[in-house]
């Protein structure tokens, strides 16, 4: 009897984490600021509980492995989640506790990008296929570590 054909699957996790920051660029003057961001620019911050979920995927799909009938060990990935985001952002000020966030406004897009960038340092190359962030539950952004666009 032949082996079976190889399985392939998605796996998302999810983790959620507590941050506060201030939506404020520094090439912009206070006035242009608060005409962007709104309240959002309040000097003492504001926070949100963010939820961020992984899709761990190679070529949109990674084998099940036939022995331990995993895509990628979730102990693993939960140690991977706890460095790349928890330690790094979870109840702090975004602004003034993350170095990257010093220069690089802390919006949704930049924080995806933030966890895409910690994430796969960690991760088997090329298993990282997308992080989703809640900001709110109508405020979400997906990043796909796209390069940039070229004119």
């Amino acid at each position: 009897m032949a082996p079976p054909a190889a399985r392939l699957a998605r796996l998302s996790r999810a983790a959620s984490f507590s941050a506060c920051h201030r939506l404020h660029s520094k090439s912009l003057s206070d006035e242009e600021n608060l005409k962007l961001f709104g309240k959002c620019n309040n000097p003492n911050g504001h926070g949100h509980n963010y939820k961020a979920r992984l899709l761990i995927s190679l070529l949109f799909s990674l084998q099940i492995d036939p022995v331990s009938g995993m895509v990628i060990n979730l102990t693993d990935l939960k140690e991977y989640m706890q460095e790349a985001i928890m330690e790094p952002l979870d109840h702090k000020n975004l602004d003034k506790d993350v170095p990257y966030f010093a220069e690089v406004v802390s919006t949704t897009e930049n924080i995806a990008v933030f966890i895409w960038e910690n994430l796969k340092k960690l991760l088997p190359m090329g298993t990282l296929y997308k992080v989703k962030v809640y900001e709110t539950d109508q405020n979400i952004v997906v990043y796909k570590g796209e390069e940039a666009i070229s004119e």
